[in-house]
């Protein structure tokens, strides 16, 4: 019997391209095992949310419906943040806030998520990943607590071609990638017993 690989979209929270995260992102694709197929979803694009937008305007904004479609038909969600101020980037807050609306139609509902924080400093973004986390509480968003994924001096991962620089962090991140893909067979497996 073939099984079709889980999709899930990848937010990341920095805006550069260049950005530690996004080479991260990157590298976390490449590390997934075959049973799940990645794909970044831009953010940087989103109208910031105005529920004048959702109630005047009809249809509301057009990145805001096909960013909704591509995360209600994805399985779970991968989030790969910096830490700005103690918190996440406004972009990627902006994004859950976007997801979230209409009331009620809320496409991150019982949505398996993962967290990667990143970061120059020493503490690896501890406190946007933290944050992150009690906005994907209230959401309902099952999120893997274990393994945790604190990069601390994220700058000094990376070759000069964008590239994991070390087998150490490389086996870390593909064992934390496995066990995301383990999370989220686990919330999926529970759903459907519960809907069967």
């Amino acid at each position: 019997m073939t099984v079709n690989p889980m999709n899930v979209s990848v937010l990341v929270g920095s805006l550069r391209k260049a950005s530690l995260n996004r080479m991260l992102a990157n590298e976390l694709i490449s590390l997934a095992p075959s049973s799940m197929r990645l794909e970044v979803v831009e953010i940087g694009h989103l109208p910031f949310y105005n529920e004048d937008l959702e109630r005047v305007i009809d249809p509301p904004p057009a990145e805001w419906t096909t960013f909704r479609g591509c995360i209600k038909v994805a399985d779970a969600v991968l989030f790969v943040t910096p830490e700005y101020n103690r918190s996440v980037p406004a972009a990627l807050k902006n994004a859950l806030d976007v997801g979230s609306r209409p009331y009620g139609r809320s496409v991150w509902d019982r949505k398996p998520a993962a967290i990667v924080s990143s970061s120059p400093g020493a503490i690896g973004g501890f406190g946007a990943n933290h944050h992150l986390r009690q906005s994907l509480v209230f959401l309902n968003v099952p999120t893997m607590q274990q393994p945790e994924a604190y990069l601390g001096h994220a700058d000094k991962l990376f070759d000069e071609h964008g590239k994991l620089a070390g087998d150490g962090i490389h086996k870390l991140l593909q064992g934390f990638m496995q066990a995301f893909a383990n999370w989220v067979e686990t919330i999926r497996s529970h759903d459907r017993q519960i809907a069967g």
